[in-house]
């Protein structure tokens, strides 16, 4: 469709992306999050298979549950952003008054972006989008915010499987809570490793902010009945 010329049609110019890491960790941490109060609540001395049994089934059914909601807001967002993408080009493209065009044009870039834009480049961009064919009436979601939505699910869903693997391969509930524990440690640690190397700050310092605040936002979970 030619209409599809402007940005705000093009995924990979507007869209939030199929996740970008920021995303990625946040999911994954929200997940590990709520399988942990479930682990967490488990009673060694007084649970029994059967307990072991329904908590699998609600840590699952919780990450899915909540996996399928996430998903779905995440396309909510990526939908209002190309809304007011295509909100600011229709503005672009019926002001009369070239300096409020490029007002607009600033105001829909990256702040740093704008900062260092001259009134020619401005203008030139306004210019070029005068010239780009009728935008469609409506935003749609395309490919990468769909694939986007589906990463959310899969990452707040699969990322109860490591914490809960222990409790279907071993017998014993003790163990296995132990090492469930120290796989969520781990992973608490990975990604605050990986968000540090993200925001250019020490990949341990926080890895290990990480995992003290995963801990913290557990006990609250649980101590509000969570």
């Amino acid at each position: 469709d030619p209409r599809n010329g402007f940005l705000m049609s093009n995924d990979t110019a507007t869209s939030r992306g199929v996740l970008e890491p920021i995303d990625r960790i946040a999911e994954v941490l929200f997940g590990l999050i709520m399988v942990l109060t479930f682990t967490g609540a488990l009673s060694v001395a007084e649970a029994g298979r059967a307990d072991v049994r329904e908590m699998l089934i609600g840590a699952l059914g919780c990450n899915l549950a909540w996996g399928l909601i996430d998903g779905v807001f995440y396309l909510m967002a990526s939908l209002a952003d190309k809304g007011r993408d295509l909100a600011t080009y229709l503005a672009v493209r019926r002001t009369p008054d070239p300096q409020e065009a490029e007002r607009l044009i600033a105001g829909a870039l990256p702040p740093l972006l704008a900062s260092v834009m001259e009134p020619a480049e401005l203008a030139a961009l306004h210019q070029r989008l005068k010239k780009l064919p009728d935008p469609p009436k409506l935003a749609r979601l395309g490919k990468d915010d769909w694939l986007g939505g589906l990463g959310v699910l899969l990452l707040v869903f699969l990322s109860t499987f490591p914490v809960v693997v222990p409790f279907v391969v071993m017998h014993e509930i003790a163990p296995a809570l132990r090492v469930s524990n120290a796989i969520a440690i781990a992973m608490l640690a990975a990604l605050g490793a990986v968000f540090g190397r993200t925001t250019g700050r020490s990949p341990w310092l926080v890895g290990i902010g990480m995992v003290i605040f995963g801990a913290l936002l557990v006990a609250i979970t649980i101590a509000l009945g969570g």
